[in-house]
């Protein structure tokens, strides 16, 4: 009889024990899989800079670059290595959205009949190749920075570009298929929601060409060349989940 409430006296003060290291238990790093798969969508603010703007190698003055909202939505795969590093491979259908304008101040009155503006549109399919590291990784909280290259195939039938107010007529601009950036950006995750803000840095000139119908610009302007030459920058917001 006295063993047998030895022994329950015993497993209660365990059980005690237990219970009090299991309530001042601190959140801990979980075991990772070795892949996880996520899926994303956001919105991003695109900016075209523009290093040349010119006619007959005349540079116009005070142009404006305009940022426009555009959306994108990823499918990505994230390779855990060791500790807190990671690999993520991403695609994601594009489409960006930006302006330039260009007053038509006495500098530029010679070439410009008004204020001139350029629409674009760019419609691309992206895909980044992503270094991460999770400088916090505690259960159900996670926060990683990421860089790496990204590369993006231009959609030709669904990107425009629109231009008027030039003397110019039916402006035609011809973009490069493929367009290289570099991606830099950090991601906060609560348990499998997550929230990834990043910035994008265009690495080279977007526009190889830009052509015009003359027969409908009146001379002297019909035998004038345009030369354009911009890079995309974009900084972008996106919601997802991950598996």
């Amino acid at each position: 009889m006295k063993k047998t409430a030895l022994v329950l006296l015993l497993v209660s003060a365990a059980a005690g024990l237990l219970q009090a290291q299991s309530n001042y238990t601190p959140m801990v790093t979980l075991r990772r899989p070795l892949v996880n798969i996520g899926v994303k969508a956001g919105f991003n603010s695109s900016m075209f800079f523009i290093d040349e703007l010119s006619i007959d190698g005349k540079e116009l003055e005070g142009v404006q670059n305009n940022y426009k909202v555009g959306y994108f939505a990823t499918v990505f795969c994230r390779l855990n290595l060791k500790k807190h590093h990671f690999i993520q491979p991403e695609i994601s259908y594009n489409v960006s959205m930006g302006s330039v304008s260009v007053s038509n101040s006495l500098a530029n009155s010679a070439l410009l009949p008004e204020n001139a503006l350029v629409k674009t549109k760019v419609t691309s399919i992206d895909l980044p190749i992503l270094y991460g590291y999770k400088f916090i990784d505690v259960h159900p909280y996670g926060m990683a920075f990421f860089v790496g290259p990204k590369v993006a195939w231009s959609w030709k039938q669904q990107t425009e570009n629109e231009y008027s107010g030039f003397y110019q007529q039916a402006i035609r601009e011809t973009g490069y298929p493929f367009n290289y950036s570099a991606v830099a950006g950090l991601g906060v995750n609560v348990s499998n929601v997550f929230f990834d803000f990043r910035y994008e840095i265009g690495l080279h000139n977007l526009t190889r060409s830009i052509d015009f119908d003359r027969q409908a610009t009146e001379a002297p302007y019909n035998e004038s060349m345009i030369v354009v030459r911009k890079r995309r920058n974009v900084m972008s917001f996106s919601v997802g989940v991950i598996f």
